[in-house]
């Protein structure tokens, strides 16, 4: 092959190499970020990144874990960022401000919750058909959902349909939307009422918010927020102290 001069350089260049040529390509950017918020998860860790859909991009956002959650996290994978604040809320944002993909995903990690369950609600936010789609739970098991959970969770679907006119009947974890969008709400919760504030700024702001039942097994280990009745009705007083807040017209999805 000709030697290839490039113009008007009075310089000219050999290549050694026959084109067409191509230059190694940079991994293409996951197609959906999954937030896993993430205290002491680490024997769930294994069962819950193996079903995160392939071409997505599991985000573990460590909150002070003392059993090595973050190493395995990394072994097997994952994208770890560290938060230190404590609070439910303060890791499932973390995990939205460290994330690059269009749509973002949320997902328990205790095993409690099937990652590619999330397939159909990103389908249904591509498809434009809605702008938050959460998962009500179904419990699998018996004790997988405890019953003074359920019940804090019940009171709280009705004091939001009161408040913003959603008929919800579950405000649990699993969940997704996009990014920019999800910024966009200004949430400020970093405790337990962080979920119930995504929905109440989304219903505020216009949102199309849509429920599908998603299958609930009982969780790896202790609940760290309603395992408890002290939990629970810490949860409970976080929420109701969102659904308080005045209206906001923000964030609007498009």
């Amino acid at each position: 092959m000709k030697a290839v001069t490039t113009s008007p350089s009075p310089f000219s260049f050999s290549f050694p190499f026959s084109f067409p040529f191509s230059f190694p390509s940079a991994p293409s950017p996951a197609s959906v970020d999954v937030v896993l918020p993430c205290l002491d998860e680490a024997e769930a860790l294994p069962w819950v990144l193996e079903r995160v859909p392939p071409g997505w991009r599991a985000l573990v956002v460590d909150n002070g874990s003392t059993d090595g959650s973050d190493r395995i996290a990394r072994e097997l994978g994952a994208s770890v960022v560290r938060e230190e604040r404590r609070g439910f809320g303060a890791a499932c944002h973390a995990g939205l401000t460290a994330a690059t993909a269009d749509i973002v995903c949320f997902c328990d990690c205790d095993a409690s919750l099937h990652p590619a369950d999330l397939v159909p609600f990103v389908r249904e936010i591509r498809a434009g058909k809605a702008d938050l789609v959460l998962g009500r739970r179904r419990p699998q098991a018996r004790g997988a959902w405890p019953a003074h959970a359920r019940a804090g969770n019940l009171a709280l679907a009705r004091l939001l349909r009161r408040r913003t006119g959603l008929r919800l009947r579950d405000l649990g974890p699993l969940r997704a939307a996009r990014r920019t969008d999800l910024l966009g709400l200004g949430l400020t919760d970093r405790r337990s009422g962080y979920p119930l504030e995504m929905v109440v700024r989304a219903a505020d702001a216009g949102w199309r918010v849509t429920e599908h039942d998603v299958p609930y097994l009982p969780r790896s280990g202790a609940s760290k927020v309603t395992g408890t009745w002290r939990g629970t009705f810490q949860a409970v007083r976080d929420m109701s102290r969102v659904l308080r807040e005045a209206p906001e017209r923000t964030g609007v999805a498009s």
